[in-house]
């Protein structure tokens, strides 16, 4: 009885830690899963039907690693990521990561509020209304939040993706064909499956992804002594983002794809299609879905170039601090979101496309530059003790790497080629 007892305990022990130390890795994972995620994975699923699902298994699986390595640095260093590519390679290469970050991260929160306003039209709101008000909910969240507060707003939004899983159910799909379709490699020979394999990989590894959770990491005061915990939270987080996406391509897939109609412009498309195919019920929990990514989103992004930009500058940043404390921080998170969102108010569908496309480049070029730091960065003994790379975890790693490069070179170019579906 005793020994249940203490076993219990110890349990209850680790339970209670990894509940401390969850947060990071899920919400970071989570937000991948954007305006421009959903509307990708909406596309796959669409017009391809299940042939593109066995791409989720070496995605979540490259995804893992990648997001593993910053948060691993995080908890050893207590520094993100840009303090320690400054530190390590100087001002000047800090200086042109964070130019390309500062366009990247403006061209995807543009995207992001232009998600917002595709979704509540759904509803009948008009963008005139739903965009500042969306700017203002997000500003508030994090000018006037604590980092423990921010964070339960986070998490909580996170729990409202389960609308894609729900909308799923109601499509009724061929369950036994999407899952068969899991462990199938298949290829077609079309630009557009090429394009579209590559927009997976392109929508699910992100640049700001890696100076947000290592930032995340730094600012929650996850300690060594508790990095397994903080591991199984980048896990988590990984596998719950590429399930999100399984569901909405699985959702699309049996009502769209099977319409034979299956051209979709943005993810509020899939959304008014599932409405006919589905039913009202699917239709607003998948509108319902790609309003709380936007917002969601919207408020991540800003937030992970604020960290990045300041930490590469060496200046203070944090939620913990406040406007007096770090008004660099602060004000360009507040410039983000403002120039983001009135973008999409003042321009047309037409007229954002360009900075939406930028970002995308932008997004391809940094990409490569950023993993490779992390490699260096994570094999260096001096700054990782025990904690380094092993070598098998660097043939992975360096084989992702290598993937992720091609992949998001080929991702920047075809981006100008006219008649693609932008990702």
């Amino acid at each position: 009885m005793t020994v249940r007892l203490k076993s219990f305990r110890n349990l209850r022990i680790k339970l209670l830690i990894f509940l401390a130390v969850l947060g990071p890795g899920i919400i970071t994972a989570n937000v991948d899963n954007d305006a421009g995620g959903i509307y990708t994975y909406s596309v796959a699923g669409a017009k391809y039907g299940f042939s593109l699902l066995w791409t989720l298994i070496p995605i979540t699986i490259a995804l893992i690693i990648v997001q593993e390595m910053v948060g691993r640095m995080g908890v050893v260093t207590g520094k993100g990521l840009a303090d320690l590519i400054r530190e390590e390679y100087g001002f000047r290469t800090t200086f042109i990561l964070m130019v390309l970050l500062i366009i990247c991260n403006f061209g995807n929160t543009v995207s992001e509020f232009a998600g917002l306003a595709s979704g509540v039209s759904i509803f009948h709101m008009s963008r005139f209304v739903a965009v500042p008000l969306g700017a203002i909910f997000v500003w508030l969240l994090v000018v006037k939040g604590s980092y423990r507060y921010v964070e339960k707003a986070f998490m909580a939004a996170c729990v409202i993706y389960l609308a894609y899983p729900v909308s799923c159910f109601l499509a009724h799909p061929d369950w036994k064909g999407s899952l068969f379709s899991m462990g199938k490699v298949s290829f077609q020979g079309s630009a557009g499956y090429l394009y579209m394999t590559i927009g997976l990989v392109g929508t699910t590894i992100a640049p700001w992804m890696q100076f947000y959770l290592q930032s995340a990491v730094v600012e929650k005061g996850v300690k060594i002594k508790e990095y397994l915990y903080s591991r199984l939270d980048v896990i988590v987080g990984c596998i719950i983002t590429d399930v999100v996406a399984f569901f909405i391509i699985v959702a699309c897939a049996a009502t769209i794809y099977v319409s034979g109609h299956r051209e979709i412009k943005d993810a509020a498309d899939a959304a008014m299609a599932l409405r006919p195919l589905a039913g009202p019920a699917a239709a607003a929990l998948f509108a319902v879905g790609l309003v709380n990514a936007s917002l969601f989103s919207a408020c991540i992004l800003p937030l992970s170039t604020a960290y990045c930009v300041c930490e590469g500058l060496g200046v203070e940043s944090g939620i913990n601090k406040r406007f007096g404390e770090a008004p660099a921080f602060y004000w360009l998170y507040t410039s983000l979101i403002f120039l983001g969102a009135l973008a999409v108010v003042f321009l047309s569908e037409d007229q954002q496309v360009p900075i939406i496309l930028l970002s995308q480049v932008a997004n391809g070029v940094l990409l490569p530059f950023v993993v490779i730091f992390m490699l260096q960065l994570t094999n260096r003994e001096d700054l990782m003790g025990p904690y380094k790379n092993g070598r098998a975890f660097n043939i992975i790693a360096w084989a992702t790497c290598i993937v992720m490069i091609v992949l998001t070179a080929m991702l920047a170019l075809t981006s100008f080629l006219p008649g693609k579906m932008p990702t």
